[in-house]
């Protein structure tokens, strides 16, 4: 999802609640905050030796130990209020990739890609995924795979033990 659809999506449910799905059926916690945003210009070189050049808007929540076991969450009113803000200050790139970067006591810290989202009763619901890592230059650099074929009139196992 890129940060000018991510805004979009918000302005269209400012009465709603904000929730974050990070694995499957796992909610982030009512407590979260959004503690960082940053806007992050990726000058890259890959196994090929192919430049690309890209931009990420990430946007870090952070569930505060203070307030376990809070059951209201942010509302999208006040999370679109904040990135508006930070968009005062720092303006986006409204065509750069948004992800949200996260982390729990079960959960290893990662900068998760925005897969689907859900409008249930009262709530929108941002789902998250892990995005997996790619070679860009498989083309170039990946040695293909050979599978080599025998053939032979000798049986496979023999009598002897002497099995392929």
């Amino acid at each position: 999802m890129k940060t000018q659809e991510l805004f979009t999506l918000l302005e269209g449910n400012k009465e709603k609640s904000l929730l974050f799905e990070y694995a499957p059926n796992l909610l982030v916690g009512a407590n979260y905050h959004i503690t960082e945003v940053k806007h992050i210009a990726i000058d890259a070189v890959d196994c090929g030796s192919q430049t690309d050049a890209w931009k990420e808007t990430i946007i870090q929540l952070w569930e505060s130990p203070e307030e376990l076991g809070k059951r209201d969450y942010m509302s999208t009113f006040k999370a679109l209020a904040i990135l508006k803000k930070v968009g005062k200050m720092k303006p986006y790139v409204l065509d750069a990739e948004v992800k949200f970067e996260y982390s729990n006591a079960n959960f290893h810290t990662a900068q998760l890609f925005v897969n689907d989202f859900e409008i249930q009763n009262d709530n929108l619901i941002i789902k998250l995924a892990i995005e997996k890592t790619d070679c860009k230059a498989k083309e170039i650099c990946v040695v293909p795979e050979v599978v080599e074929t025998v053939t032979s009139d000798a049986p496979c196992c023999s009598p002897d033990g002497n099995c392929c």
